[in-house]
């Protein structure tokens, strides 16, 4: 009996160890989505850190430790820099295996119609966080002399976002920043992958104001099929993917169409109202 029960111990203490041993991944937007996804397949390999600005975090946290992982969840802004610096301070000094850096915000309709304060806040979100965010962390892989980085840019960053003015500019920043990165990076031991789909079934266009839209009501990919692209794709340490054959097909095209033609194709399919034309 008392043999047992040391053995019992003894490998209570060796699963906590072993858990205490995982690499951490850090997950951003990671409440729903493409980042929850993204975060559901990093449970297999990872402790994770992950984090949004809504208390959804909390119960998508919960539903990740049903698997058996470690997983610290923050409700953070990480449109500020003061957001990004609790996030970066939430992993207690943990080396950073894996940065999957999701958050993004999008927003519909004319750029002149549109509230300052929403342009700024996409601009912060998906721009000014995400590389403060990647700096501080990307700072740290590269001492280590180790890690993953994971950008969700956008194939709308290859054309003029017509009615997403705003939004496909943050993308286009985004898609090319982590191309100059991955190559500043060389040699390091530390990847950078640039996720890159298209239309993606999430609340993203609800919370964007484009469900009248044509692209906000077509069908689109589903978000566990983008992630597990983009996590492969990390995982393997290649420079980008492109999810789905019909985006790969809108990619091609946008690296020969002029950019009016892009720009008159984006507004059919981005413009208020659009889903109501015949």
């Amino acid at each position: 009996m008392v043999f047992r029960s040391a053995l019992v111990s003894v490998l209570q203490c060796a699963l906590v160890m072993a858990t205490q041993m995982r690499p951490l991944a850090i997950v951003t937007g990671a409440s729903s989505g493409i980042g929850l996804e993204l975060a559901r397949l990093a449970t297999q390999h990872f402790d994770l850190l992950v984090a949004a600005d809504e208390p959804e975090i909390e119960s998508a946290a919960e539903s990740l430790r049903q698997t058996g992982a470690a997983v610290d969840a923050l409700m953070v802004d990480l449109a500020t820099t003061e957001g990004v610096d609790r996030l970066y301070a939430a992993s207690r000094g943990r080396p950073v295996a894996a940065l999957m850096a999701n958050a993004g915000r999008g927003l519909g309709r004319g750029f002149l119609d549109q509230a300052w304060p929403e342009i700024r806040r996409v601009l912060d979100t998906n721009v000014t966080g995400t590389l403060y965010l990647i700096h501080r962390v990307g700072k740290d892989m590269r001492a280590q002399g180790s890690g993953r980085i994971l950008i969700t840019g956008s194939i709308a960053g290859f054309m003029p976002g017509t009615y997403q003015a705003a939004y496909n500019g943050t993308k286009a920043l985004l898609d090319s920043f982590s191309y100059a990165l991955r190559a500043e990076l060389e040699g390091s031991g530390v990847t950078v992958t640039c996720l890159m789909p298209g239309a993606t079934e999430t609340e993203f266009f609800e919370r964007a104001d484009m469900m009248d839209t044509k692209v906000g009501t077509s069908k689109k990919q589903p978000a566990d099929e983008v992630a597990k692209l983009g996590f492969e794709a990390m995982l393997k340490g290649d420079g980008d993917v492109v999810t789905g054959w019909q985006n790969k097909l809108r990619a091609a095209m946008a690296k020969i169409a002029p950019s009016g033609a892009l720009a008159e194709q984006h507004r059919k399919m981005a413009e208020p109202g659009g889903a109501r034309a015949k």
